[in-house]
């Protein structure tokens, strides 16, 4: 696997804090489930890329925590219908975000604490129908097929570096792999 270029990637390069959690990222496709807490996914369609707006106007990665004994790959089938209405047809772990929380306690029970692991990856998803929207996730106002330079243009207008380095890493990876 190929190595972060710091200058290209200066967010993913760096420790990211998301509140209480210190998150660096390592491009690696090797996974211990035991660690895994999240899963999220850079959803291509055919040349393009997926976003979806929650109802705060924010624009957001597809993905989420896992539930109770719930394996990665089942979770992230379930956060691909939640969230985009979409069947999930391929997946490729790039990267891992190693995580370390401050917290008291785990943010669900069931999940590794203090150490856990977010996995990132890009595949292909079939729009199939309307976002789930279940009562205790995000509320999705809208789900788009775009070009990669405007989803990565959206995700920086509201500061999220760190997605739009994820979403380009990702549109990178997969196009060396197809060469």
């Amino acid at each position: 696997m190929k190595t972060l270029d710091r200058e290209q990637f200066p967010s993913l390069s760096t420790s990211i804090h998301w509140g209480i959690i210190e998150a660096k990222f390592k491009l690696n496709d090797i996974v211990d489930e035991t660690l895994v807490s999240n899963v999220s996914i850079i959803p291509f369609f055919g040349e393009q890329v997926v976003v979806f707006q929650i109802d705060n106007g924010k624009w957001e990665l597809p993905g989420g925590t896992l539930e109770v004994g719930e394996k990665y790959m089942d979770g992230l089938q379930r956060e691909v219908m939640e969230e985009l209405g979409a069947k999930l047809i391929t997946y490729q772990v790039f990267g891992q975000f190693h995580c370390m929380s401050s917290a008291p306690e785990p943010y669900r029970s069931h999940i590794p604490h203090p150490h856990f692991v977010r996995l990132i990856g890009y595949g292909e998803v079939e729009l199939i129908g309307k976002p789930l929207n279940p009562v205790d996730g995000e509320q999705v106002i809208a789900v788009e097929v775009v070009e990669i330079g405007e989803a990565i243009k959206r995700f920086e207008e509201q500061h999220r570096y760190d997605i739009a380095e994820m979403y380009q890493l990702a549109y990178e990876l997969r196009e060396e792999g197809r060469r």
